[in-house]
Order: C-alpha cells, then sequence, then structure tokens
C-alpha cells in the first residue's frame, strides 16, 4: 500500500495547530505553576513530534 501523502501533510498542519494552540494556552499559566510546566513539556514534545512528521513528509514526498 502507498504512503497517501496528502493524508500526511494534514496530520502535519493539524500538529502544528495543537502546538500553536497549547502554547497559546501555556503562556496564559504562571512560570511557578505545575500545570504550566506540564503544558509546556507537551508543546515541546509535540514541537519535536512536528518537525520529525515534517520531516517524514517530505521524504514522502521526495
Amino acid at each position: 500500500m502507498a504512503l497517501d501523502t496528502s493524508a500526511l501533510s494534514s496530520l502535519a498542519g493539524s500538529l502544528e495547530e495543537l502546538v500553536r494552540r497549547l502554547g497559546e494556552l501555556s503562556v496564559a499559566v504562571d512560570e511557578d505553576d505545575e500545570v504550566g510546566v506540564e503544558l509546556r513539556e507537551v508543546e515541546r514534545q509535540l514541537q519535536t513530534a512536528s518537525r520529525r512528521l515534517d520531516k517524514a513528509a517530505r521524504r514522502a514526498r521526495a
């Protein structure tokens, strides 16, 4: 089965949007707040995942 590159690109875009929205939420929470710390960690991990997914999508299109 061939990889659906358009679906992969769509997922990458959705993940980027999720990271953006999570970043907006984490800014609204105090630096020392436990929830804020957790949100920023999730955002960091999702940013890493987003970069890896973008890289995979570029390779799939090549």
